[in-house]
């Protein structure tokens, strides 16, 4: 019996001291998928990895960040160290830029250093978190200064990364200089999203910021109070539909020793056929890969993708679609300016769409701009501006407002009684 319990022992502990390996084994495969993945996605950050070495209970990992930017071709390398702690259900990456969070010289983090970490599990989640210390980043050349708070950025990927959460908290963020100052209050984001089809994705995402408070030299303090935007997309018609909606709120504007709020707007884009937008994402973003070569083979083929475009983009109005600006609410101290506008396209039968020609043929709308005249009486260059919307008839009295409405349907806009034939533009 105690042979049987000391042979179960050294099995126990032979795959206890084999799991390490594993799991490092299947970092490096998860590390190689996620970077190929990552690159394949945008053209902006390329993740480049010069070596891992790979031991049983850790690994080394060395590797560059590339920051481009694909319209002028211009790039910036930052070569960074990880060290990689393997478990046994896990890995742990500590990252380190090479030479140093600060440049040689100089102390951005006077209290304590970031801490940047990757961790991983063999089912597939990882997470991404930046523990950030009190930073101070100053520039003797331009008199401007960066300074902030401790804060914290996570990233958690589920799924493969289908799914993905992400959590930011930073108390301060202020920018100073000789021109303007920039001062940021409590930031707070959450996001969860889940990866739909394509570029599409679902979920929703809460931002806020207790505070944004500007100062120039010989002007009034401006000071953004309680500033919110929420976003939401969600599928409908069995995945084959979106629907997405953004609201965006400002408490109160403070300005010198004025005040005037709340500020509201709300954007919409209901009933996106999906698989059509995907197309049409796709067309286009082949159009700006030619556009960025520039070769004369690339100028060839940018009739065909101009083409693609122009399907895809046919395809996604036959499909049906409605955006919107439900609500647009802007407080001033003479009274609230108002507004809304939506544009249509109604889903279109295949005989229906095979005999379309252009995009705007069938497209319907209407919008409205409601704002107090006084506003116009207080301010000489707004009045200079709207003259001769008023002239024209296009914004017009009603009682102590100016207002405009207008809709568009067959090409023609018509506002306030006033039409407007429409280019064939699409």
């Amino acid at each position: 019996m105690k042979k049987s319990w000391m042979i179960a022992g050294a099995v126990t502990l032979a795959v206890a001291g084999a799991l390490p390996w594993v799991v490092g084994y299947v970092t490096e495969i998860q590390w190689q998928q996620a970077t190929e993945e990552m690159n394949r996605a945008q053209p902006f950050l390329q993740m480049e990895t010069a070596d891992y070495r790979r031991g049983v209970l850790g690994s080394d990992v060395e590797g560059v960040l590339v920051f481009s930017n694909p319209e002028t071709g211009e790039s910036h390398r930052w070569h960074y160290h990880a060290r990689v702690s393997h478990g046994v259900v896990g890995s742990l990456l500590s990252f380190e830029p090479e030479g140093g969070w600060s440049p040689a010289g100089t102390d951005w983090f006077p209290e304590t250093e970031p801490k940047l970490t990757l961790e991983t599990r063999l089912w597939g989640k990882a997470t991404l978190e930046l523990e950030a210390p009190l930073m101070t980043i100053s520039d003797a050349s331009t008199g401007e200064s960066l300074t902030t708070s401790g804060g914290l950025a996570r990233l958690e990927l589920a799924g493969a990364g289908a799914r993905s959460r992400a959590l930011m908290v930073w108390p301060s963020v202020s920018l100073s200089g000789p021109e303007l100052d920039i001062r940021l209050a409590d930031l707070h984001m959450e996001q969860d999203m889940e990866h739909l089809a394509g570029d599409v994705w679902t979920g929703q995402m809460d931002f806020s910021v207790g505070s944004v408070e500007m100062a120039q030299p010989g002007l009034p303090a401006t000071r953004l109070q309680g500033l919110r935007m929420n976003t939401q997309a969600e599928a409908q018609h069995n995945d084959t539909r979106l629907s997405s909606s953004v609201a965006l709120n400002v408490d109160e504007v403070i300005q010198g020793d004025q005040s005037y709020g709340p500020h509201r707007l709300g954007l919409s884009l209901n009933n996106l056929d999906i698989a059509s937008w995907n197309a049409f994402l796709d067309a286009f973003s082949s159009m700006q890969a030619l556009h960025a070569g520039g070769s004369p083979a690339a100028q060839e083929q940018g009739y065909a993708v101009m083409d693609q475009v122009s399907s895809s983009l046919r395809d996604v109005a036959a499909a049906g679609f409605s955006l919107a600006m439900p609500e647009l609410m802007v407080t001033t101290p003479e009274g609230e300016i108002t507004g809304h506008a939506e544009i249509r396209h109604p889903e279109l039968s295949g005989e229906q769409k095979a005999g379309m020609l252009l995009v705007m043929q069938q497209l319907t709308g209407d919008f409205g701009l409601s704002l107090p005249r006084a506003l116009i009486d207080n301010y000489p260059d707004l009045r200079l501006q709207m003259a001769p919307l008023i002239k024209e008839g296009l914004l017009v009295s009603e009682g102590d407002r100016l207002v405009m409405n207008g809709k568009m349907e067959d090409l023609v806009l018509d506002v306030n009684g006033t039409e407007f034939p429409l280019p064939p533009l699409l």
